[in-house]
């Protein structure tokens, strides 16, 4: 048993937003297809499946430094990180989504990821907290802490920010 690759890696990182509510906040989630408006990093994301924000569409996503070679190093020869994403299943009254990961060219194996917008206030008006959770196979390259740190804490809080700096006048 003891080998590495015989359990999922799992991991929930969460985002506070004081500036925007969470009935602000939610549909930019559900807006499936537009995910570079927010995502740092990400240049292209587009539905090439299905309707925007129905379970069963598809995005195709492109652009994002994600390479277990060289985190950070922003080489000529980096190939474009890509990966299609369908939606699973949309809840809007728990403001909850699911989408899986169908291919990609990062490794990412057996990927589930739900994202959650939660009130502070239990209404809607006040701030509130985005939880971004994953589930994957071990990644190869990677070691779990860095995969949490580097890109889902890194990558939800410049998306946080984006998102609530788009309301704040």
């Amino acid at each position: 048993m003891g080998s590495q690759f015989g359990h999922k890696w799992e991991g929930k990182v969460c985002a506070r937003v004081t500036k925007a509510s969470a009935d602000q906040i939610w549909p930019l989630f559900t807006d499936f297809f537009n995910l570079h408006k927010w995502f740092p990093g990400l240049s292209d994301c587009h539905g090439i499946q299905g309707e925007n924000g129905e379970p069963g569409c598809v995005r195709y996503c492109s652009g994002f430094s994600l390479s277990s070679e060289g985190a950070g190093d922003v080489g000529k020869n980096r190939p474009v990180s890509w990966a299609k994403e369908r939606l699973i299943n949309i809840d809007p009254v728990e403001r909850s989504l699911s989408y899986d990961m169908l291919d990609s060219n990062i490794g990412f194996n057996s990927y589930l990821g739900t994202v959650k917008v939660v009130s502070s206030d239990g209404v809607g008006d006040g701030g509130c907290t985005i939880e971004w959770s994953f589930s994957v196979d071990p990644v190869e390259g990677w070691v779990r802490e860095d995969l949490v740190r580097e890109v889902y804490e890194a990558g939800l809080q410049g998306m946080a920010k984006k998102m609530e700096d788009s309301f704040a006048n």
